[in-house]
């Protein structure tokens, strides 16, 4: 089978949107080409358990590549994807060069090749990311999330993923009932179940993420403990819960600050991430006028992860 491998050029920032756009899509398959990944500070603690070549990188900004089928609706689709994506820059979004090539390949090339770009991660203090036919061995205090990114929504080794787990680390202790807002490929869900939630329900609009997410938790064996439904932010939610966290754009964050707040239990935490730098102070403000109080800002790159407490 003959697939169309779409390529576009932008910047760190447009990662996350641009690639929720291309899965969508019906893109069968991401690859992001960042080089700050290779000289990346996981932190102190931590640190890429891998080596990448710098050959497969750009010298500036990211390239984003994702695969559709060859078929008489292709062009359609590429012109909806372009729209989509320069409709991006209404949120203010910096997509850079914002160029696009095509190029077609065959199945078993792609299908391949882009595994190179995946490999285990250690990105906090007791839990790694690995892909599913890595075969890794952890350390006697160390968890491993497995993704199979090729039904997934990223790897799970975004800044702003990494910012979450990090923050979902510090604050739980144990026992929390959790919502994961925006659950994508469920890494979160999955994160706050194996550091001791007693239940976490997983949200997203789209139903290809729900499926995925889905298939991760059952993967990564933790079922009894994760649910996960289409829902739109936290729409049709109620009782009290310990934590929130979401890891979606600051515009849609501070459209539901005040829901946060009404079912979080006095004292619970919620952490919000996917925010630029510049995007910040709005978020920051959002949350105190929705009586929060900030209990941290941690950032990595541009990115910024919030831990509020009601």
């Amino acid at each position: 089978m003959k697939w169309s491998e779409f390529s576009i050029h932008t910047t760190e920032e447009a990662v996350e949107p641009v690639c929720n756009i291309l899965h969508e899509a019906g893109a069968s398959g991401v690859v992001i080409e960042d080089p700050i990944d290779l000289i990346k500070d996981w932190g102190v603690h931590y640190g890429e358990i891998y080596q990448l070549s710098p050959d497969d990188y750009p010298e500036d900004g990211v390239i984003v590549k994702a695969y559709f089928p060859v078929n008489s609706f292709l062009l359609e689709t590429i012109d909806e994807v372009k729209a989509s994506i320069n409709g991006l820059t209404t949120y203010e979004i910096d997509l850079g060069r914002n160029s696009v090539q095509l190029a077609e390949v065959n199945e078993e090339d792609w299908a391949t090749a882009w595994k190179k770009y995946y490999k285990p991660v250690k990105i906090s203090k007791s839990i790694t990311i690995t892909p599913t036919w890595e075969d890794y061995t952890p350390t006697e205090d160390e968890m491993i999330i497995e993704l199979d990114p090729g039904m997934a929504f990223g790897t799970g080794t975004h800044p702003t993923t990494v910012l979450c787990i990090q923050a979902l680390e510090s604050v739980m202790q144990g026992g929390e009932e959790v919502i994961d807002v925006g659950t994508g490929s469920g890494v979160l869900s999955i994160a706050a179940a194996k550091l001791g939630a007693k239940r976490v329900i997983g949200l997203d609009l789209d139903q290809v993420a729900v499926d995925s997410a889905a298939l991760n938790v059952e993967l990564n064996q933790v079922h009894d403990t994760v649910t996960v439904r289409q829902g739109n932010l936290l729409e049709q939610i109620d009782g009290s819960y310990d934590l929130v966290v979401a890891n979606i754009l600051a515009e849609v964050i501070v459209q539901f600050v005040q829901d946060a707040a009404a079912i979080l239990k006095p004292g619970g935490a919620f952490i919000t991430s996917g925010i630029i730098k510049r995007k910040k102070q709005e978020v920051k403000d959002s949350l105190v006028s929705a009586g929060f109080t900030i209990d941290e800002v941690i950032e990595m790159d541009d990115w910024v992860a919030i831990i509020a407490r009601k």
